[in-house]
């Protein structure tokens, strides 16, 4: 699903886009009842925009949630587990019977679910709502701080998490407190979806399940990329320059995501220019005026909570008036979607990819 919205653009492109779009509408470009994924056509059965550069307007992208689909429904782990977590800790598992599963992506509880120990899982992050944990206790709170209370109240028998929730001292506590902790990679990547499945399995006495998971993911992803393909121009030149903007308005938090931080990834793989690797931006490093009219992005990449938080496109237009001086901001060219999704990296990889790649080069099947 989708929505599709226009601001107050130049009165050249309003006519353009009154002759195409309505501000709410729909322009399908499909013919017959087309494959999707998550909601979204997939890539391979729609035509790419003749001139995906000229297109504007924002794409409020809303995946819908596909239910989890686990390799078993009956899944005997082989206990005790003893791993060696990506810190180096040894950690040995004795009881997989209250399984708490914790990062900032929401990415390793529908792993866990996957592997069919959702039943086990006793609690969830913020991030994590799909339908299936929703129903669970929430052990975070302001957003990603961890809440040692809330996890200590659920008396979990193993946690699985990384390092991108915090504080660390909470972390700290639970093992002191005698709960086996594994620690895995937080890097996220269409690469390493595979690895981090091991990784969850492992600490949870299913490693052959993991495999079979992380195989049926890879597969996906491969068949995504090659879907992907098939509308992505072929000359680097031609890709779309995108950039990775976060937002959080009401704390005043605007953030451009550069290498190393998972958005870059995810824009390289759904066949934009990733702009951060040109203009030597690492990491999260605050947006400004003077580094967006660098970038001269031709579309920005959001979470659909972080535009609305700063009030849409003509708030992000009203906060940094420079924006203006480039293509995306002229065009209001900004694709938001699902914050639980875009940057997991998990199981839901192929819908996210699938999705930035059809918005950023066909956006008029959407």
């Amino acid at each position: 699903m989708f929505r599709q919205r226009s601001g107050s653009l130049p009165l050249a492109v309003a006519a353009i886009l009154a002759l195409t779009l309505t501000s709410c509408g729909v322009a399908t470009g499909l013919g017959g009842d087309p494959e999707t994924i998550s909601g979204i056509p997939l890539a391979s059965e729609v035509s790419a925009t003749a001139d995906p550069r000229s297109f504007a307007g924002e794409l409020s992208l809303e995946l819908v949630d596909d239910p989890v689909d686990p390799v078993t429904t009956d899944p005997v782990p082989q206990l005790p587990a003893v791993v060696t977590d990506n810190q180096g800790t040894v950690v040995e598992v004795a009881d997989v019977s209250r399984i708490l599963p914790l990062d900032v992506y929401g990415a390793l509880s529908r792993i866990v679910f996957e592997l069919g120990l959702g039943d086990n899982v006793i609690g969830r992050d913020v991030s994590s709502a799909f339908p299936e944990i929703s129903d669970r206790p929430l052990v975070t709170q302001d957003g990603h701080q961890l809440n040692a209370e809330a996890i200590l109240a659920l008396d979990p028998s193993v946690i699985i998490t990384d390092t991108s929730l915090g504080p660390w001292d909470v972390i700290l506590q639970l093992r002191d407190a005698g709960i086996p902790v594994v620690v895995v990679d937080s890097h996220r990547s269409p690469d390493n979806v595979e690895a981090l499945t091991h990784s969850v399995a492992d600490g949870l006495g299913v490693p052959e399940l993991g495999r079979e998971l992380g195989e049926r993911t890879r597969a996906k992803i491969v068949e995504t990329e090659e879907s992907i393909a098939s509308i992505v121009p072929g000359s680097e030149t031609a890709r779309l320059r995108t950039v990775f903007l976060y937002a959080r308005g009401s704390a005043g938090v605007y953030y451009m995501f550069g290498q190393d931080s998972g958005a870059d990834e995810l824009i390289t793989a759904a066949g934009g220019y990733d702009v951060s690797t040109e203009v030597g931006w690492k990491g999260a490093k605050p947006a400004n005026d003077e580094g967006l009219i660098a970038a001269q992005p031709d579309v920005i990449v959001m979470m659909s909570k972080g535009l609305e938080s700063v009030g849409g496109v003509d708030g992000l237009l009203e906060k940094f008036p420079a924006l203006a001086q480039t293509p995306a901001g002229a065009n209001q060219r900004v694709v938001a979607m699902n914050d639980d999704l875009v940057l997991s990296f998990g199981t839901r990889t192929p819908a996210v990819l699938n999705a930035l790649a059809v918005a950023l080069y066909a956006p008029d099947a959407l």
